[in-house]
């Protein structure tokens, strides 16, 4: 190979060249660039089989270091760049290419007469910013892999430029390839991009590496209509969109990013030219479907993590994701069921809550009657405030948008029967099978009130035999008077009182008085807790003597009427005072609870519900304006009666005058008189 020939040209001076080559030298020139290029000028004649591999770099380096101090000496404000020549034989031998790899270039050279170059090859640099290829109009393949660049530009004029490789640089963001439309290989990956942007109008690109990046989201591919490969290898890829829009996409590598569900790539299963897929190093990779459910959304797939797919596996992916399908749509089924039976729950505490607040709401109207002036005028002066209508207008407006929603709820699940709103109790009316009635040990009653519930306890104890735990939430439980009511049960081991809605749990010896009251269930467990012997001995040290208090005030006649015949006697006999002995009581209260069986002397402590009160009330009140009415009519009519006896008193004298006087005129005349009483006698027999 005949070296290339060492001219020195006009106005320069030699470099010498290493030791041993005869054929190369390297020329420097000093020359004024235009427009911030005011460089040196390279020369470089070498022999054509080792262009591509090195370019003298130290001399490059050291005539270029002492020019620049020159020209900083000169104009600070102009920048320096090195120009470089080949000589004709080189351009013949490489007419259309350039490769100045690993040369620890810092900018990109000024390249004279090379117009016509089709590769440039910068690999292995330094380079930070691209610039001096403007004039490199014929441009199809540009290599500026791993230098420092942190900015895409100077690349407007490439218009020709069909392979752009940028990868292992420090670019931040897609921008400046406007005018690159020929753009087929497009490669950034190394990098720290963030977010795709700015390709849109690329539609001639058929390769976009994006491998090592910072990507989270996969977005803003549209118009990559001739993109058939797509890396986004070691990323931070956790969502896909836009994919299925690329009617050319053949390969995707996505392997080693964040993608855990088959959701977060559904899009995928829409394309129809996809073949090639790489999902290995993600969380989904890892799950037990992975593998069956790609491949049956994904038939038009022939690899997958790089393996080629056999038919056998297409098969059985099928059966797989079939089964998979099958548990998806029940487990979607369970969870409509749950949501309806929040929602449901919802809309039933949003009713308590308007009831609870509509009853406070009276509550205080009714206290602020009472302590309202008389009235005035005809009118009361009291006015209802803004505050509560609109109170009550915005509890109503509240569940308008629920209105749909069943306003109870019936659910057995396990052993428990859960009832929520009222309306829920109407489910003991009907038909249970024994078997289901029997599983039930514990019931639930949510948002229901007390006074309500003491009014199925007969239907409760009848239906759901084996029930040996209740419980309590959101029943307005108030008064410990309340617990009386469940003695009519006929058996009860636990029992749960919620703090939520239920205010007695606040009195602190609540739950002594119902192991008093209810001193024959034997109750195991309040609200979680053990009973203990001890729990039992202090209940009866506080209300023991309340038994015998309420039963000694109590008519004789009002006692036994809440007692069936064979309790009568056993009653009776406490009255005569012959249990009224030292223990006597306890006796009697330690044998009831053996049998399992209420004491006589807290069988007294009885609940009447708002209901049953209200009844009695107005039953007492119809009696008393009975009374009032009747007793009202008979003063009257003695009123009358004395009136009339007053006057009789004072018209008898003379009555009695005018009687005498009568009877005395008609019997002057004794014959007159007989003929007229015969003819009175004889008219009245006719």
């Amino acid at each position: 190979m005949v070296p290339s020939k060492c001219r020195p040209g006009r106005g320069s001076r030699a470099a010498p060249g290493p030791a041993g080559s005869c054929g190369l030298q390297l020329l420097i020139q000093t020359s004024a660039i235009p427009s911030k290029t005011k460089p040196f000028d390279f020369k470089i004649s070498k022999e054509p089989s080792s262009l591509h591999s090195r370019l003298l770099q130290h001399d490059l380096e050291k005539s270029y270091s002492g020019r620049q101090d020159s020209a900083n000496l000169g104009s600070s404000s102009s920048i320096t760049f090195p120009v470089l020549q080949r000589t004709a034989e080189e351009k013949i031998l490489n007419s259309d290419r350039l490769t100045l790899e690993r040369q620890k270039l810092t900018v990109c050279p000024v390249i004279d007469g090379e117009d016509h170059l089709r590769l440039l090859n910068f690999q292995h640099n330094f380079i930070t910013r691209i610039q001096n290829i403007s004039n490199l109009q014929h441009l199809v393949f540009l290599d500026l892999y791993d230098n420092q660049i942190e900015e895409i530009g100077g690349l407007s004029t490439l218009r020709s430029l069909r392979v752009l490789l940028l990868g292992k640089n420090r670019i931040k963001k897609i921008s400046n390839l406007e005018n690159l439309k020929n753009l087929d290989v497009l490669d950034l990956h190394g990098n720290q991009i963030s977010k795709i942007e700015n390709i849109n109008h690329l539609s001639e690109l058929r390769v976009l590496n994006l491998a090592r990046n910072l990507l989270s989201i996969v977005e803003n591919l549209n118009g990559l209509d001739s993109l058939t490969e797509l890396n986004l290898r070691h990323n931070q890829v956790s969502a896909i969109k836009d994919v299925d829009t690329l009617p050319c996409l053949q390969r995707l590598f996505l392997s080693f990013n964040n993608i855990s569900s088959f959701e977060d790539i559904l899009c995928l299963a829409d394309s129809s030219s996809l073949s090639d897929i790489t999902l290995d190093g993600n969380p989904i990779a890892q799950e037990t479907w992975y593998k069956h459910t790609v491949l049956h959304h994904m038939m038009q797939l022939r690899q997958l993590d790089m393996k080629r797919i056999t038919e056998e596996e297409r098969r059985m992916a099928s059966v797989a994701a079939r089964k998979e399908e099958e548990r998806k749509r029940e487990s979607h089924k369970q969870s409509l069921l749950k949501e309806k039976k929040r929602l449901t729950i919802c809309h039933i505490a949003r009713q308590w809550e308007i009831q609870q607040n509509r009853i406070d709401l009276v509550a205080s109207l009714n206290q602020d009657k009472d302590n309202q002036p008389c009235p005035i005028n005809g009118s009361a002066a009291y006015v209802f405030p803004e505050e509560s209508r609109s109170l009550d207008t915005i509890l109503n407006s509240a569940v308008q948008g629920l209105s749909v929603l069943e306003s109870h709820l019936v659910e057995l699940e396990g052993d428990t029967l859960y009832l929520y709103g009222s309306g829920a109790l109407e489910c003991l009316d009907r038909n249970w099978s024994v078997q289901t009635a029997g599983t039930v040990v514990t019931v639930s009653f949510v948002f229901i009130e007390y006074d309500e519930i003491v009014q199925v306890l007969t239907k409760l104890k009848i239906k759901f035999p084996n029930s040996v735990h209740l419980k309590f939430k959101e029943t307005n439980l108030v008064t410990l008077q309340q617990f009386n009511a469940l003695a009519q049960l006929h058996r009860m081991e636990q029992l749960t009182v919620d703090p939520q809605g239920n205010p007695v749990v606040n009195f602190t010896l609540w739950k002594y008085y119902v192991l008093f009251r209810l001193n024959h269930f034997n109750l195991q467990k309040i609200n979680g807790i053990e009973v203990t012997q001890d729990d039992i001995v202090m209940a009866e040290r506080l209300f023991g003597i309340l038994a015998y208090v309420a039963s000694s005030e109590l008519p004789r006649y009002r006692l036994l009427s809440s007692f069936g015949e064979s309790r009568m006697k056993q009653f009776s006999y406490l009255l005569e005072g012959k249990g009224k002995k030292s223990g006597t009581g306890n006796e009697e209260s330690s044998d009831s609870r053996r049998a399992g069986r209420e004491s006589s002397a807290r069988a007294t402590l009885n609940y009447v519900t708002k209901d049953f009160h209200m009844e009695k009330l107005e039953e007492i009140k119809e009696r008393k304006t009975f009374c009032q009415t009747y007793v009202k009519n008979l003063v009257k009519e003695a009123a009358d009666i004395h009136m009339k006896n007053e006057s009789l008193q004072k018209l008898w004298p003379q009555m009695f005058i005018e009687l005498v006087r009568d009877a005395v005129i008609e019997i002057r005349n004794k014959n007159s008189y007989m003929k007229l009483s015969l003819q009175r006698i004889t008219d009245q027999k006719q």
